[in-house]
Order: structure tokens, then sequence, then C-alpha cells
């Protein structure tokens, strides 16, 4: 007497082995193509974040922190400055997404920028598309 077996062929498990093939490196590319952009937006919203404080930091101070006092100075009041009333940020100066420090100078490189914050992106290095795009405080 036969018995019947139940199961898949090994057709069936290879068919469905390259149809989740076909569907990762279809869904891969796009998945990690939003990381880079969520990178991105994180690091345009902390600039944004660090130019209402910088903002903030004037009012109270009369004027923004200097090149060398650095963003630190919206965490940490500064030697000398006694209107200061921050912390102007809850938290510490944070690196940029990509794990390099953002640069501030003021005044900034162009005269009409009082000050800069630039993250240079994944690269490090000025200029770049797409996730080594620079990211800045005046766009």
């Amino acid at each position: 007497m036969k018995t019947k077996q139940n199961g898949f062929t090994l057709l069936e498990l290879l068919v469905v082995v390259v149809i989740i093939g076909l569907l990762a490196s279809y869904v891969g590319p796009k998945y990690f193509g939003q990381i880079g952009k969520s990178r991105t937006q994180t690091a345009k919203a902390q600039v944004d974040a660090f130019d209402k404080a910088l903002e903030q930091y004037r009012i109270d101070v009369g004027h923004f922190p200097t090149t060398a006092q650095g963003l630190n100075a919206l965490v940490a009041g500064p030697a000398g400055e006694g209107l200061w009333k921050g912390p102007y940020l809850k938290k510490a100066i944070p690196q940029d997404p990509w794990g390099k420090a953002y640069l501030y100078t003021s005044p900034g490189s162009d005269p009409t920028h009082e000050f800069e914050i630039i993250s240079y992106g994944k690269d490090g290095q000025p200029g770049g598309a797409d996730e080594d795009s620079d990211v800045t405080s005046w766009n």
C-alpha cells in the first residue's frame, strides 16, 4: 500500500527562493537609499535647532558666539558673558549623523551670513551630491 506524503518538491522550494531573492534585490536598494535621506534630514533639523538657539543667544547676549567659543557656547556659558541665560540647548552639541563635528564660524565667510554652520555630509568634503552634499545654515 502506498502512503501519500505531504510537502514541497525541490523545484517548488527553488521557485520560492528565487522570488524572495528578486524581491530583496528590488526592495533592498530603495530601503538603504532612504537611510541616506534620513541622515540628511536629521542634519538639517539639527542645524535648524542650532540656528534657533543661536538667535536666542544673540537676543540675550547681544552678539553671536565667536568662532573660538563655538557651538558649545549654547550649552555652557563662555567666560566673560555676563548676560548669558542658557543653556540654549537641552543636550550637548551632537556630532552630525555621519559622526563628524559641525563646523561653526562667526562671522561667516559671506558678508550676508552673520554665522555659518556646516556639515559636509557623508564624505566630509565640500560639495557633493545626495548623501555627500553639504548641509548648511543658510539653505
